[in-house]
């Protein structure tokens, strides 16, 4: 079979432009920042997430900057619920491109033999059997329109091991894995799977982890950039691995962690 070299690259200020990226947690935080991200290099935004009132707010300040912009109710814990998003929006854009599994919680830290398992049941659910569900019904639509990209959000909890975190590192450590083997899954397919590895990032989760200056400073000084990440600096990650930059980059699991997993 004849090797098929892929055209030049063009690079343009809009490297998005045209296409229809799905985003789950995009009511907040890294999500929220993604979609205006996304949206400001072209794309067409689908903001999905459970909270419709922060989810609208959203869709107007995009509409109001002249992007194109569906908030749709989603909870990722739901098929029903994900296949309905997903289908509402190739039904308003046509097609689906791109998709960014962002929607994530933390649970409970605990050592090993005091895990709440009713805890440990609703971080799996969310974390890596929402992307689960979210990647079939997103790949059923992406096959349909000849390709795409897919990033997931790992963590820094899904590379290296850490104390009294089991239940987190095992949902992100799986999506590791999940990321991997779709990977290898659809690259014959035109279909790219990444994902990030965000180290500690300003959010509501975070915030509720470390209510304090102080707390977030100890946070900062434990890595090597002592820096603690904006929402941005993800949205960033995985725009490049959404865009045709990465178009020989699947099966990675980015870490953007400030350098901790170097160490």
């Amino acid at each position: 079979m004849p090797f098929n070299n892929p055209p030049p690259l063009t690079f343009t200020s809009r490297r998005l432009q045209d296409r229809v990226v799905f985003i789950t947690g995009a009511s907040s935080g890294i999500g929220a920042a993604a979609a205006r991200l996304f949206a400001a290099e072209g794309a067409k935004v689908a903001l999905a997430a459970r909270r419709m009132d922060q989810l609208e707010r959203l869709g107007a300040e995009l509409l109001e900057a002249g992007c194109e912009a569906l908030p749709v109710e989603c909870d990722v814990t739901d098929e029903r619920s994900v296949a309905a998003a997903i289908e509402a929006t190739v039904r308003q854009f046509g097609k689906l491109d791109g998709a960014f599994n962002n929607a994530g919680i933390f649970g409970a830290p605990a050592p090993v033999h005091e895990i709440d398992l009713n805890i440990f049941d609703a971080v799996i659910a969310t974390n890596l059997r929402g992307v689960v569900t979210c990647m079939k019904h997103e790949v059923q639509a992406m096959l349909a329109n000849g390709g795409g990209a897919i990033v997931n959000t790992s963590s820094i909890g899904g590379i290296v091991g850490g104390a009294n975190n089991a239940i987190y590192a095992a949902s992100k450590w799986g999506l590791a894995g999940l990321t991997k083997c779709a990977a290898l899954d659809y690259a014959r397919k035109g279909i790219r799977v990444n994902a990030i590895a965000p180290g500690p990032t300003r959010s509501g989760m975070l915030d509720a982890w470390l209510p304090t200056d102080e707390a977030l400073a100890e946070m900062a000084a434990s890595f090597p950039m002592n820096y603690i990440a904006d929402p941005d600096d993800m949205a960033r990650a995985a725009l490049f691995l959404l865009t045709d930059e990465a178009r020989w980059t699947t099966g990675v699991i980015l870490p953007c962690e400030g350098g901790a997993s170097a160490a």
